[in-house]
């Protein structure tokens, strides 16, 4: 891939279709867009009245047309719920998803990619958590039924997807092992047959490339040698100062003052190592100027992965008044990003930008009661009798520890699901937003004349590629 800057998929709806759009238009940049929660965002936004028609007019070309009138009627409000009022609820996953489930997962990343990819050639990625198991088959055939480009995914070792990309691309039927926490077994199958759930032939869809987000040379040779060749086309290699989910410190235990993770020498990438893998790489984190994507390259890269720059230009899914608190802050040289060890439920460290009145904040954190009504990061258990439950660490501590989890796993930990889609200002009713970025933001300097400006995505890339 000639592509010189990826741009990021970052959280929940802040790497929007039309975000990617924006970016797959330009040439040398791959634009992402975000495809994790898609089965939840996609009815939030019918219910809100789909301002400019958007996602359905890219219903209108699902191939399912029946599946597009039912998602409609269930979700779809026309002029929009009133202010204030709750979201229709969409059901939680489990290891046997509802019907109506999988439509609405598979419709939503079509929709998503659909977008994405409207009116011009260029290449567009799509953004999955390793972590989030349960829906990968779905999410996965949806965007491949809109012909997405590139699938990036992190936040767990991800050898399996390959094999998914390669049986939908040849009609077949994947599968997928959970990973089932206390199981004797270990996992359980979760497989989906198209053909038979859909009545009919999938059209031909072609195997997109795979580019893996790895922290490590040695998770990269890893996936190489464990891999068939030809099974990975680049890897995106995040530094610790990358926002989002990082990868735990190979030394464990070992915390700044301020309480966070500390990166020593284990965590040091070898980039002789990673460029005698033979396979393309990307880095991110820290890399969003110019001189960052002359390093990278020096260093042997094909380019960056850029996300925080585009996740507070004016093209985002972010708040709008949080994205200009952020960049005001960090225009003045006044933003704090904590590495928080304990916010995730998914147990990787999490930078989260450190706002009032947001669930950065302990003591709004500790106002906040405990709900888990999305489900989308629970995972599932063995329980004594041999079923199979699900729990989170963000849930209600009585709840969680009853379903046999650790209370020290409870401590901190924010409920993403909910924080994540009121940063994209889809948020329930009274929640509070959190906002995940990376520690550098000096490229607002570059991109702001003062700390009340903006900027676009176009913007943005002019300044990388200049």
């Amino acid at each position: 891939m000639n592509r010189s800057i990826i741009q990021g998929g970052m959280g929940i709806y802040i790497s929007t279709p039309f975000l990617a759009r924006t970016c797959s238009m330009q040439d040398g940049v791959l634009g992402t867009v975000s495809g994790v929660a898609a089965e939840r965002i996609m009815p939030r936004i019918l219910q809100t009245g789909d301002p400019g028609r958007h996602i359905r007019r890219a219903l209108g070309h699902f191939p399912f047309r029946n599946v597009a009138e039912r998602i409609l009627d269930e979700y779809f409000v026309e002029g929009g719920i009133v202010a204030g009022q709750k979201f229709k609820t969409v059901p939680t996953y489990n290891l046997h998803p509802r019907s109506s489930l999988i439509e609405l997962t598979v419709a939503a990343s079509f929709v998503f990619v659909w977008l994405a990819k409207e009116g011009h050639a260029g290449p567009v990625s799509v953004n999955y958590l390793e972590k989030i198991q349960i829906p990968h088959v779905y999410h996965l055939t949806g965007a491949m039924l809109a012909g997405v480009d590139f699938v990036t995914m992190g936040a767990g070792i991800t050898l399996q997807i390959p094999g998914v990309l390669d049986t939908l691309s040849k009609g077949g039927s994947p599968n997928y092992n959970v990973f089932i926490e206390g199981s004797k077994n270990g996992t359980e199958k979760i497989s989906f047959v198209p053909q038979e759930f859909f009545g009919e032939k999938l059209p031909d869809m072609n195997r997109p490339g795979f580019l893996p987000v790895v922290s490590t040379d040695v998770l990269a040779s890893l996936m190489a040698k464990r891999l068939p060749k030809g099974s990975i086309q680049g890897f995106v290699v995040e530094l610790p100062t990358a926002g989002g989910h990082n990868a735990p410190p190979r030394e464990k235990g070992v915390y700044s003052s301020s309480g966070e993770p500390v990166y020593g020498p284990r965590d040091e990438v070898s980039f002789e190592k990673l460029r005698n893998i033979g396979i393309p790489f990307w880095l991110g984190g820290s890399f969003a100027s110019p001189e960052g994507l002359a390093k990278a390259r020096a260093l042997g890269a094909q380019g960056i992965q850029a996300g925080s720059i585009f996740a507070l230009c004016e093209d985002s899914g972010m708040n709008p008044f949080y994205r200009k608190e952020i960049r005001r802050l960090g225009f003045r040289q006044e933003l704090a990003v904590r590495t928080d060890s304990e916010a995730s439920p998914t147990g990787f460290p999490f930078k989260v930008a450190q706002l009032e009145h947001t669930l950065s904040s302990a003591n709004r954190y500790e106002e906040r009661q405990r709900v888990c009504d999305l489900g989308a990061l629970s995972v599932p258990y063995a329980k004594e009798d041999g079923t199979i439950g699900y729990r989170c660490p963000a849930e209600p501590k009585d709840d969680y520890l009853r379903k046999g989890g650790k209370i020290e796993c409870t401590t901190g930990a924010r409920c993403l699901c909910n924080g994540l889609l009121a940063a994209a200002d889809l948020g329930s009713p009274g929640e509070r937003p959190i906002f995940t970025i990376g520690d550098d933001v000096n490229f607002l300097r570059h991109l702001m004349r003062n700390e009340d400006d903006s900027y676009t995505a176009q913007d943005a890339i002019a300044h990388l590629l200049r």
